[in-house]
């Protein structure tokens, strides 16, 4: 029986933890604009992703191949 009452506490307080974590996000605006999340990709300036080095470079090799 004591077990129930530890999982009933514990059930309580989890949940009341989710309430004051929802409550927050809700004060402080964290789900404004939920829709134009999905179109940020489309928005950020795509960066280019780093040329890699030859494999002649990553060896200190000098020689070209032709």
């Amino acid at each position: 029986m004591e077990l129930t009452w530890i999982a009933i506490a514990a059930s309580l307080l989890m949940g009341g933890g989710a309430l004051l974590i929802f409550i927050w996000a809700a004060r402080s605006h964290q789900f404004r604009r939920l829709e134009d999340v999905k179109y940020q990709v489309f928005w950020s300036d795509p960066q280019a992703p780093p040329i890699a080095p030859h494999k002649e470079q990553q060896h200190g090799s000098t020689t070209k191949k032709h």
